[in-house]
């Protein structure tokens, strides 16, 4: 089970609660829908892409650019991140995206009042506005300090939860809006990393359309690489290069002499745009 966005307990406390091409200029009006200056091109990735706790090394990055995976996701910032960053630096994005590698910037924000983990930030029904509006402004500072200028995605990252929980899910929806809707402000485009049981399910169902992440990556561990094929709600949302599939997870591989346990995941979304 994969462990890195919590820490490994209070993922599984949660739990028990409930060849790539780049193309530039994919703009998505449900990604830019905010009144802003002139919104950049959008970065996008169709390929592999791993996501692991820790960003690591130069070298291991150097050493795993062999054309399997295209990008790499990295967790930017969130008071429930599970893992210490100290390789990833302003110097070390600008480096492995010299390497060519894309990035997809992850925030792991306030938790649903309805989980049972311990986490150091769980959103309320009252303040989940006042939190998505804060960490939504932390993120996009954590994102700028690296590198990652406007237009970049951020993908808030939700863990499970019990979505036929009415307050708990209305409270989470407040949340995600009021972060993404400040992501927008500050131009850049809003992403959302849930699980198709639960966290993910809640966005893409929703009734009420207003001020939701443009971009939607799921988790479903059918060890599918596809973004379409087990894709298992409307075929008209998430189109034109706003969906990204954790396929896998803990995934032990070896590449140029350096082992990294990671998550698998099928992209064809919006990446970081770096320098």
């Amino acid at each position: 089970m994969s462990s890195h966005r919590l820490s490994r307990k209070r993922r599984y406390i949660a739990w028990a609660t409930a060849g790539a091409a780049v193309v530039v200029g994919a703009g998505i009006a449900a990604q830019t829908s905010m009144a802003a200056t002139t919104w950049p091109a959008q970065k996008t990735y169709t390929g592999r892409a791993f996501d692991t706790c820790t960003a690591p090394s130069l070298s291991a990055m150097r050493a795993w650019h062999t054309g399997f995976y295209g990008a790499a996701a990295v967790y930017v910032g969130g008071r429930n991140r599970g893992c210490a960053q100290p390789n990833l630096t302003a110097s070390w994005v600008k480096s492995v995206n010299s390497m060519g590698w894309k990035l997809i910037p992850i925030y792991v924000g306030a938790q649903p009042p309805c989980q049972k983990s311990s986490n150091p930030e769980k959103l309320t029904a009252s303040t989940a506005a006042s939190l998505g509006a804060t960490d939504a402004r932390d993120a996009v500072a954590k994102a700028s300090a690296l590198g990652m200028k406007a237009g970049s995605p951020i993908f808030l990252d939700m863990e499970p939860y019990d979505i036929t929980n009415k307050a708990c899910n209305d409270a989470v929806l407040t949340y995600v809006r009021s972060f993404t809707k400040n992501l927008r402000a500050k131009t850049y485009r809003g992403g959302f990393y849930g699980f198709t049981s639960s966290s993910a399910k809640a966005v893409a169902t929703a009734t009420d359309r207003t001020d939701l992440p443009g971009n939607l990556w799921y988790a479903l561990w059918d060890k599918q690489y596809t973004t379409t094929k087990d894709w298992p709600w409307k075929s008209t949302l998430y189109t034109s290069h706003s969906r990204g599939h954790q396929y896998m997870v803990n995934s032990k591989e070896t590449r140029g002499g350096y082992t990294i346990t990671v998550d698998r995941n099928a992209w064809d979304g919006p990446v970081a745009i770096i320098g």
